[in-house]
């Protein structure tokens, strides 16, 4: 019997919409579950060709459409904002052997569904997928596995699958015939994604796309294939000196979540490890009976050029060391190496330093890196960069117990922080008894800010009062 004009058919047990009847859901694999709805009742009126476009009352709009779907790795679910989101694509950008096709194959072994979960290699022979599989330890009873890079294949796959999941490794090899290039082209890349992601809006299903980088760290292809999709992540690894094979999860674009949260991995012989508590992942452990610390003559256990910076990563507070080296200038002009913090912020701190303090530094080169390889773009970093760019110019170690937040401005003041309560709390968990940080304005007859009122705080309101605290034997 013929389909009633302007109906589809709804899964009662998770609420997958298909456009015709399915003996079993793709998703929840729940037995003659679906029931036909009108389309009026779940995604506004479906026009017949000729028929004029209409608007839908966003009030009518079932939000059913829009439920998440886990994982089944926390930190994956943490950077997209709770987890997959039906209907949205999901690019992720790294270097070749950062993990992309690990992670990618770990996500479709653990995520949270009956359905079933198509991945594509185009990159690897289905041996191949199967030994890292083996390796890794998977269990894989609901994937799918098709290697091919032609896209008029894999959409025919999907359409007789019905996947909930669909993995492409990776968006270089897609090729169309239509296009009429060779694969890896800006044209085949654009079309084979825009085909991919327009089923995708159709139907309750969730894509990834893998997809190499450039050697300046940008996605390899044309800048629209960001565009098409709803979330751009970038899986980077460490060069950090740890004995941990860190990987670091950034979503530059995210239109169900925030883009500041960061996952956190390691890398090993079963794949991608989650780092639940990275609180002492990026401090340098250090022996104070080493005698290898140098003259310490402000009473510290640090080596000149070292502080400890408390910053917010999304809703984490991290611990990190700042290490910065001040050298003579080998030519006419400065500069500065910095890949971990923006180069252009450690210009900025160093010309307050020698603005306000008068201690010269346009004659030196400054070299300055994060303990972990983590690269911090949080302002809360600045006053402890000051402080480690101040220790490296004059020699005088931090204190080792001393953990600093804080914003600095052109004129030397230290602007107030967000969450700088959790920062304290989060120091004094590891064992940092004193905190340098910015005063708090409170309002006339308010209670004062609890972290401010705390045994070992240090308020600051300019950098050389932020000096004067941490060396009481500079003259003021």
């Amino acid at each position: 019997m013929k389909k009633p004009k302007g109906s589809l058919y709804r899964c009662t047990s998770c609420g997958r919409e298909e456009a015709k009847w399915l003996g079993r859901c793709p998703e929840c694999g729940e037995w003659n579950s679906f029931v036909e709805t009108a389309v009026s009742k779940v995604n506004g009126k479906v026009r017949s060709p000729g028929e004029p476009p209409q608007s839908l009352p966003l009030s009518s709009v079932d939000p059913l459409e829009g439920t998440r779907l886990l994982s089944g790795i926390p930190e994956l679910d943490r950077v997209l904002g709770g987890g997959i989101m039906k209907r949205s694509a999901i690019l992720v950008g790294g270097e070749p052997g950062v993990g992309k096709s690990t992670l990618l194959l770990q996500a479709a072994a653990a995520a949270d569904t009956k359905g079933r979960i198509l991945y594509v290699s185009g990159e690897e022979s289905a041996g191949q997928v199967k030994m890292r599989a083996n390796r890794l330890g998977l269990e894989t009873p609901n994937i799918e596995l098709f290697c091919s890079g032609v896209i008029e294949e894999i959409l025919k796959i999907i359409e007789n699958l019905k996947p909930v999941l669909i993995m492409i490794d990776s968006a270089q090899t897609l090729f169309s015939a239509e296009a009429g290039s060779s694969p890896g082209t800006v044209n085949q890349m654009k079309h084979c994604a825009w085909e991919l992601v327009s089923w995708i809006k159709e139907h309750d299903s969730a894509l990834f796309l893998t997809a190499h980088v450039t050697k300046d760290g940008l996605i390899s292809g044309p800048k629209s294939l960001e565009h098409l999709v709803d979330t751009v992540l970038y899986f980077e690894d460490s060069t950090g000196s740890n004995d941990l094979d860190t990987r670091f999860l950034r979503a530059t674009k995210n239109r169900f979540g925030s883009v500041d949260e960061i996952g956190i991995f390691t890398m090993g012989e079963r794949g991608l490890s989650a780092v639940e508590d990275p609180s002492l992942l990026f401090l340098v452990r250090r022996d104070p009976a080493s005698g290898s610390q140098g003259d310490n003559s402000s009473g510290g256990d640090l080596p000149p050029g070292i502080s400890t910076a408390a910053v917010l990563e999304g809703s984490r507070t991290l611990l990190v060391e700042i290490q910065a080296l001040s050298v003579p200038a080998k030519g006419s002009m400065s500069r500065v190496f910095s890949d971990r913090i923006d180069s252009a912020r450690v210009s900025r701190v160093a010309a307050v330093i020698e603005k306000h303090l008068g201690l010269r530094l346009s004659d030196q080169d400054l070299y300055v890196n994060v303990a972990g390889g983590i690269r911090i773009n949080e302002v809360g970093v600045e006053l402890a960069l000051a402080c480690a760019l101040y220790s490296a110019r004059t020699g005088l170690a931090l204190p080792a117990t001393t953990a600093i937040a804080g914003e600095l401005t052109l004129a030397g003041e230290v602007r107030p922080l967000r969450r700088l309560s959790a920062r304290l709390r989060t120091a004094r968990n590891l064992g940092f008894h004193t905190f340098l940080g910015p005063v708090l304005p409170s309002e006339e007859g308010a209670d004062a800010d609890p972290a401010q009122s705390s045994e070992g705080f240090l308020p600051a309101r300019d950098i050389k009062g932020a000096l004067r605290a941490l060396f009481p034997h500079l003259p003021s």
